[in-house]
């Protein structure tokens, strides 16, 4: 795999990762985004609220300035402030999003031979991407385990239902005999 292809691929599993976030908010009311399961958890909203400000940070200027901005303050992240909203949280959410991704999509093979800082440590791109990967897949994680959780019997599943495997695995085995239209 060349650069370009793991940029690609990179930005094709970030993508993933948000549509399987953005599908499980879905099933959410408002009063569950900000529930807490215990005083030490997070809620669906504090993980919007921080991955939101962790795109930001990492992504704005990529390439030319640390990933820890300073004016970042991440333990602030994980508190709910006043104006908080849904709204709001999401309209920072979608706008982390674009900013990666708008981090993303132009990058070069030539990109690959430098170095980002984080936090004065410095990465290679790859490790830098990865890094990110490994994060939001985290917390897109507790985003659907915390909804799944909170929908209850009305969870509309992301992926394959319990008990269907089979099923899914014989339409796929047929559907991949068939002729490319």
């Amino acid at each position: 795999m060349n650069d370009l292809d793991y940029r690609d691929e990179a930005a094709r599993q970030f993508r993933g990762l948000k549509k399987a976030a953005d599908r499980a908010l879905a099933q959410v009311s408002d009063d569950d985004f900000f529930a807490v399961l215990d005083p030490e958890s997070n809620s669906i909203a504090l993980l919007v609220k921080h991955l939101a400000g962790n795109m930001r940070s990492r992504f704005t200027d990529f390439l030319t300035s640390d990933g820890e901005k300073p004016d970042r303050h991440r333990d602030s992240e994980f508190e709910i402030a006043a104006g908080d909203t849904r709204e709001n949280l999401m309209e920072r959410w979608e706008t982390g999003w674009a900013v990666t991704f708008a981090a993303l999509e132009p990058l070069t093979a030539e990109d690959f031979s430098r170095t980002v800082p984080i936090r004065g440590e410095p990465h290679t791109l790859l490790r830098a991407i990865n890094r990110q990967l490994v994060h939001y897949g985290y917390h897109v994680g507790q985003i659907v385990f915390l909804a799944k959780h909170f929908a209850g019997p009305a969870w509309q599943t992301l992926s394959i239902p319990k008990g269907k495997s089979e099923e899914v695995n014989r339409k796929m085995a047929t559907s991949a005999k068939r002729p490319a239209p």
